[in-house]
């Protein structure tokens, strides 16, 4: 599998690359375990949660305590480094190709390697980005300097009342650009994302293509796995390649069969017998 891989990325003109969450896994950004006991075991004695996404739902008391678990999941997953260097792996085995990234992580880790933002559309938001809670305008706001004073002025597992963020257009708390639910902002910059992805798409329909599906899911298969299926099937030259371990697959149904390779194993050691 990955010496025919090998062959089609040095054949393919055009790179595809579809993120999910196995990818971050597979750089060290895991959301349970010896990570989560390290950042977060006070929370975990207190509300019995026991990973960050279920902490990331617990219904807080106050907005104190919602922030500080927050302030320290999106510093330690946002402007904390990947322990392992996948996404710079993965950056090198497409050098000199023509990509661009489609991504449902919020993570950052694609611009930290150094991905060209004219190459990339973050579906589903940034931890970096703050928005209004209703939402009143689609507006986003970088939150790197008050997400670093919470952090560390937080004490008994609560912030500072002060440091609580509101809208600055109508007063209402602000969350995180987070895709939850409907009340998630698309502003300029996610539609110049997304109307970027279109544009690559339409101008290179016709090249040698290759839909690279690393470590995305089920639970949002509408944004990468379903149209990597659905273009590989229709585009004249495309290949699907999907590297997950424990979800890389293909239905019969799909009709790509004859044009899919997919790996079952971690990303990291993958990219790294690529390079």
């Amino acid at each position: 599998m990955i010496e025919q891989l090998k062959r089609a990325l040095d054949e393919a003109e055009t790179v595809i690359i579809g993120a999910g969450a196995g990818l971050s896994t597979s750089a060290g950004f895991t959301y349970d375990g010896e990570r989560f006991t390290k950042y977060f075991a006070d929370f975990e004695s207190k509300y019995h949660f026991h990973d960050m996404y279920s902490g990331g739902f617990y219904p807080y008391e106050t907005p104190e305590e919602f922030w500080a678990y927050w302030s320290r999941n999106i510093f330690i997953n946002r402007y904390c480094d990947a322990p392992k260097p996948v996404y710079d792996d993965l950056l090198k085995v497409i050098h000199g190709k023509n990509y661009f990234v489609l991504t449902t992580n919020v993570d950052h880790c694609f611009q930290k390697a150094g991905v060209d933002k004219s190459r990339l559309f973050y579906t589903q938001g940034d931890y970096g980005l703050f928005q209004c809670s209703l939402p009143c305008h689609k507006k986003t706001y970088d939150n790197e300097k008050t997400i670093t004073a919470m952090l560390s002025q937080q004490k008994d597992m609560r912030v500072p009342h002060e440091l609580i963020p509101y809208c600055p257009v109508c007063g209402r708390p602000m969350t995180m650009n987070l895709r939850c639910d409907d009340s998630f902002v698309e502003d300029d910059g996610w539609h110049e994302a997304a109307e970027r992805y279109v544009q690559f798409l339409n101008d290179n329909h016709d090249s040698r293509t290759i839909f690279l599906e690393l470590g995305t899911g089920m639970n949002t298969p509408s944004i990468i796995k379903y149209p990597f299926w659905r273009m590989t099937r229709t585009w004249p030259d495309a290949l699907y390649v999907c590297v997950n371990l424990g979800e890389a697959y293909v239905p019969e149904r799909s009709g790509i069969t004859e044009r899919s390779v997919c790996i079952n194993r971690d990303i990291g050691e993958v990219l790294s017998e690529l390079m």
